[in-house]
């Protein structure tokens, strides 16, 4: 789909025809309040329900397309740390994911670090940080002198 034409579908002028953003078995789906959101994706892991309890869980979600931030989105306002492994996708997806968390830490007074090349972690407000230098630790495995 061109330019031009996502642009005219955006606005409402022409009808949106592209499938890739649209997940209908997604949509038809009923979520009741019982059981966890996410049980059927392979692409979302989440630690066992021992972690749940006492909130101990971190997600990676590896989306193919945008249409997968939803889950990115619904962990993180569970207050779930996620990790958000880009490798997989177009470029341009790839930064309209980027904007879209840029946009959920901002509204949750979240943070965001980058890890790797095009893997991000998302923090929620009440998680910290922690990163150290395994050289600069005084008391550390390879510091030996």
């Amino acid at each position: 789909m061109g330019s031009v034409r996502k642009a005219s579908a955006w606005l409402g002028l022409v009808e949106d025809n592209d499938e890739r953003y649209y997940d209908d078995e997604y949509a038809e789906g009923e979520r009741t309040g019982t059981g966890p959101a996410w049980v059927t994706d392979p692409r979302v892991q989440v630690a066992a329900e021992a972690a749940e309890e006492t909130d101990r869980r971190i997600a990676t979600v590896t989306p193919d397309s945008f249409r997968d931030a939803r889950a990115i989105g619904e962990l993180f306002r569970d207050g779930v740390p996620v990790i958000v492994n880009l490798t997989t996708m177009d470029p341009t997806d790839a930064k309209r994911v980027v904007d879209f968390a840029a946009g959920l830490i901002f509204g949750l007074r979240g943070s965001i670090e980058r890890v790797a090349t095009r893997v991000f972690l998302l923090t929620p407000a009440d998680t910290q940080i922690v990163t150290e230098t395994a050289g600069r630790r005084a008391d550390g495995f390879f510091n030996q002198s």
